[in-house]
């Protein structure tokens, strides 16, 4: 069984910067598509940036653009989540997902990595709180 950690998550400043981290266990990283969702009081679950190891493609929601990077470390089995230049907006609780590559249900990662029922496992995410 394969679980989800998140850390990194804390109130911050607008303009400030947070590194969010997800940690994979009992299974490598390379085998997943990963992902950061985040759902705002009221709001529906989004996703944020996902990940596709193997060539390293990265894809983002257009609010985040230029502004958060999506990373991974397979040695270390984590995704990360680098936040820089937070806007109030930004404030959500934040959650890691993944799924197995084989079992991906969507034709291609990189045109559907936003689609949070193509993740089958997540963890219980990380709060962030931006103040403007």
């Amino acid at each position: 069984q394969v679980h989800l950690r998140e850390s990194g998550g804390g109130s911050v400043e607008a303009g400030g910067s947070l590194r969010l981290s997800c940690e994979v266990s009992e299974s490598s990283t390379s085998r997943y598509y990963c992902a950061w969702f985040r759902q705002a009081p009221g709001k529906n679950r989004e996703g944020v940036a996902g990940i596709w190891s193997g060539p390293m493609f990265t894809y983002y929601t257009d609010s985040v653009k230029g502004r958060f990077t999506i990373s991974q470390d397979n040695a270390k089995n984590t995704l990360y989540l680098q936040m820089n230049s937070l806007k109030s907006e930004d404030t959500a609780m934040y959650y890691c997902a993944a799924v197995e590559k084989n079992y991906f249900r969507y034709p291609s990662y990189g045109n559907f990595w936003w689609k949070e029922n193509a993740y089958n496992h997540w963890g219980q995410g990380t709060q962030v709180t931006v103040s403007s």
